[in-house]
Parts: C-alpha cells; sequence; structure tokens
C-alpha cells in the first residue's frame, strides 16, 4: 500500500513539473513575442526620425541652391537623384535588418515552447518509469 501512494505522489510531482516546464515556455515564448512588436515600434520610431532627417536636409539642399541661383536641373538633379537612390537602398537595408531581427525573436520563442514540452515529455516518462519502480 505504501508503495501505491509513493507511486502516486511521484506520479502527480512529475505532472506538477511537466506543467511548470509547459508554462515557463509559453511565457518565454509571450515575452519574446512582446520583446519583437517592442523591436517593431522602435524600428517603425527610427525610420520616421531619418525620414525627417533625411526631409529637412533635402529642403535645407534646395533652399541653398535656389538662393546661389543654382538651377535644379543637369548636374545637380541628377547628384540629388543618385543620393535619393542611396538613401532608398540604405533604408531598404535597415528595414529588412529590423524585420530580420523581429523574427529571430518570434522564433526563439517558438523554439523555447517546444523546448518546453519536449522537456515536459521526458520529464512525464522518466517520472511515470520512477513512479512504476515505486509501486512495484
Amino acid at each position: 500500500m505504501t508503495f501505491v501512494i509513493v507511486g502516486s505522489l511521484i506520479a502527480v510531482g512529475t505532472v506538477i513539473t511537466a506543467k511548470g516546464q509547459i508554462d515557463a515556455g509559453k511565457a518565454q515564448q509571450i515575452a519574446l513575442d512582446q520583446q519583437a512588436d517592442q523591436e517593431r515600434l522602435a524600428a517603425e520610431s527610427r525610420e520616421l526620425e531619418r525620414q525627417q532627417k533625411l526631409n529637412a536636409a533635402l529642403a535645407a539642399n534646395a533652399v541653398g541652391m535656389g538662393m546661389s541661383g543654382i538651377k535644379a536641373e543637369g548636374t545637380p538633379a541628377s547628384i540629388a537623384l543618385e543620393s535619393a537612390e542611396n538613401v532608398s537602398l540604405s533604408e531598404g537595408m535597415l528595414k529588412l535588418s529590423d524585420r530580420l531581427a523581429q523574427a529571430q525573436l518570434r522564433r526563439q520563442g517558438a523554439a523555447a515552447r517546444k523546448a518546453s514540452q519536449y522537456a515536459a515529455a521526458g520529464t512525464l516518462l522518466s517520472g511515470g518509469a520512477e513512479a512504476y519502480g515505486a509501486g512495484k
């Protein structure tokens, strides 16, 4: 009879441990998803700031060219177009980098959740074997 009680206690303890592992994995996934959302917001804020700085620089260049009597055609226009294309490429790379960082955080969260599920399964199996051994 004592062996049955000990086996039952081991089984209950094992189930509680497995549940805790699964809950920890879920919590870690939620935390990493929230971190990815915060990273997305920060990236949008950085992008907005870069766009404001670029617009201010372009406006200052246009005013400067107008005040010095330079017409915005020919070489100055082609230089401005080339600069705008370079800025656009740079912005694209920054956006891609930000999206990759967010995706990495989400993958880490999913992996943490899966790892906790595997750990819980292992705990259940080893606890079941231990409870079976104690019940004999």
